[in-house]
């Protein structure tokens, strides 16, 4: 299963902007958020908080495990310019081309699941309440019966 979200009209070049991306193409998230946290770029963070919001996505909306996620897919286009002009003596401008960026981000499955996980339904007449007990580290659910 896939995620796709898109940032646009990122205020950074799209030359700038590709660097930053290249480091972080076809690696998992944990070594992409990794190596984000510590680029000394400025694109660096706005594509930290598209991962975030792609993984948010995943995890909320997809039902999908953060550890199972990888980026198969991130891309670089250039946006639309803003175009400003500097004066000069004379009555001159010379032109200013203030480019911007749009990032799409595409994280897949490393291991595919079959589907959605699903609870088999019970008869009510056999369940009247559903008990959950909390180890260390799982989380189970116990039928009681009536």
């Amino acid at each position: 299963m896939e995620v796709k979200v898109i940032l646009r009209n990122l205020r950074s070049t799209p030359r700038k902007s590709r660097q930053v991306v290249d480091l972080v193409r076809n690696k998992t998230v944990a070594e992409a958020r990794a190596m984000l946290e510590f680029t000394v770029r400025k694109t660096a963070d706005p594509v930290l908080k598209l991962l975030n919001s792609a993984v948010a996505s995943a995890v909320n909306d997809r039902k999908l495990d953060e550890s199972n996620l990888k980026i198969s897919e991130i891309r670089v286009d250039e946006g639309p310019k803003l175009k400003r002009s500097h004066p000069m003596s004379r009555g001159r401008a010379y032109p200013i081309i203030k480019r911007t960026s749009h990032i799409m981000l595409t994280l897949k499955e490393i291991k595919p699941t079959s589907g959605k996980a699903e609870v088999k339904n019970a008869k009510s007449s056999e369940v009247s309440k559903i008990e959950v007990k909390e180890s260390k580290k799982k989380v189970k659910a116990v039928k009681v019966k009536k």
